[in-house]
């Protein structure tokens, strides 16, 4: 197990363009994730939300002007399961809070600690939006992470920023606070290992369930609390 606890660092609303994502984190929260941009290896972008704290809200989609792979140069499949049939199906019914990613702080680096535990971590992928750099952990086939075949977006990837600023400290202020990050899933007590094992289960409240795997945050916004899922 980790002798670090991990931090919050985001959470993913996952959607099929990114006005259809910032319009319905506009009408759950009363305010549009803006700015962002395109991440080049991963043929996606996003718009994001400032929350307090030091955390934010991502929106992601396919970017659809993303360049193409040149002749012969292999591309890595889109984070996120966005290339997994299962999600672009999902999201024909509209965008929904699908993943959260946490930090993993210095002096601890990630890579070294993906190295030493490569069946419990996936793999570190570097990053760039724009002037920011990153490390990310993303499985070979863009899927979310898992443990014992568990995992379906309830357990959180892992970043890096090479950057001592945090990318919220250049957000606008929304006046949005996450009072509690919950997931509901039928093997609860998989997922509960492994974000003990992460360091990670102090930030999600994981409770059992006979339905479907899924994500829900509850905030305190000027308007009042407001839940997004």
């Amino acid at each position: 197990m980790t002798a670090h606890l991990l931090r919050l660092d985001h959470l993913v609303v996952s959607a099929r363009t990114l006005d259809e994502g910032a319009q319905y984190v506009a009408d759950a929260l009363g305010v549009a994730p803006s700015g962002g941009g395109a991440h080049p290896l991963m043929r996606t972008h996003n718009r994001l939300l400032n929350l307090w704290g030091g955390v934010y809200l991502e929106v992601i989609a396919v970017d659809p002007h993303a360049a193409p792979a040149s002749a012969g140069q292999a591309t890595h499949a889109r984070l996120f399961a966005l290339d997994d049939p299962a999600t672009q199906t999902r999201l024909d019914n509209g965008p929904y809070l699908s993943h959260w990613v946490a930090r993993v702080e210095r002096p601890k680096r990630l890579p070294a600690w993906q190295a030493q535990y490569p069946q419990r971590i996936a793999p570190i992928v570097p990053m760039t939006r724009g002037d920011l750099t990153w490390g990310l952990s993303i499985p070979q086939d863009g899927a979310f992470p898992s443990w014992q075949g568990v995992g379906d977006g309830v357990l959180p990837s892992l970043i890096q920023w090479d950057s001592v600023r945090h990318p919220s400290a250049a957000l606008p202020e929304s006046g949005i606070a996450l009072r509690a990050l919950k997931a509901f899933h039928p093997r609860a007590d998989v997922i509960d290992e492994q974000l003990k094992w992460l360091g990670a289960a102090h930030l999600i409240d994981v409770q059992p369930t006979e339905g479907a795997a899924r994500l829900v945050a509850e905030f305190d916004t000027p308007e009042g609390p407001r839940t997004l899922e």
